[in-house]
């Protein structure tokens, strides 16, 4: 079977796995207002725990469907309302200690940024690792919450762009499309880079990875895992 080239693995990916986690989740990032950005976080960290994608978006759109969209809101829900809510939505090994991450993060953002992620990027000026360590000071966002948060936010923080996390750039390795971010954003418009970056993690939790190398058929799509 002849290898395919980089346009037709490209192509496969995005017309499977092609849709970001915020355009699961209804999260317009791109309009770049605070309420999105939070939410945005929120489910950053919650992807960040030892469970599949498919429970932490579960958790994330239950969060936000019980009017969580702002980490004063957040922060103001009982330590057992969010608790409750966890735990009917897929987090139940996780559900007490992440009540309080979320409450710790929702008061740093109020503390140290007035509630607004748009002075955490100013205060970055460009610079992705100063970004990223001011990401990782919000508790339960590790280097992994912080690299999944700009994977999809620089949708609209175009000066971090392009932006690619590490588990989505060794898949990319995997199908011989680049080994870094300029390489990845050169197979796709600007504005698709994300959602690019998302079919590769999906494909490679999918266990797909060698039969797009190859050109060899895909089984029916699963859910998404992370």
């Amino acid at each position: 079977m002849t290898k395919p080239s980089s346009k037709t693995v490209v192509e496969r990916l995005m017309a499977r796995h092609g849709r970001t986690y915020c355009d699961e989740l209804g999260i317009p990032i791109a309009r770049n207002t605070p309420s999105p950005l939070f939410r945005w976080l929120v489910a950053a960290l919650l992807f960040s725990a030892r469970i599949s994608a498919g429970q932490a978006v579960k958790a994330a759109r239950a969060l936000s469907d019980a009017g969580w969209r702002t980490p004063r809101k957040m922060a103001a829900a009982t330590w057992k309302e969010r608790v409750d809510v966890l735990n009917a939505h897929g987090y139940a090994r996780y559900d007490e200690s992440t009540s309080r991450m979320l409450k710790d993060a929702s008061d740093h953002l109020l503390d140290a940024y007035g509630g607004d992620l748009r002075r955490l990027r100013a205060a970055a000026d460009g610079d992705v690792a100063a970004a990223e360590k001011r990401l990782t000071a919000f508790k339960g966002i590790g280097p992994t919450g912080a690299a999944i948060f700009l994977r999809e936010a620089q949708a609209a923080w175009p000066e971090f762009a392009p932006y690619a996390d590490g588990r989505a750039l060794k898949a990319a390795g995997r199908l011989g499309l680049g080994d870094d971010a300029a390489a990845l954003a050169r197979l796709v418009p600007r504005a698709a880079l994300p959602a690019l970056l998302t079919a590769l993690v999906r494909a490679d939790l999918a266990g797909e990875l060698d039969a797009l190398a190859s050109g060899e058929p895909l089984d029916e799509p699963g859910a998404a895992r992370r």
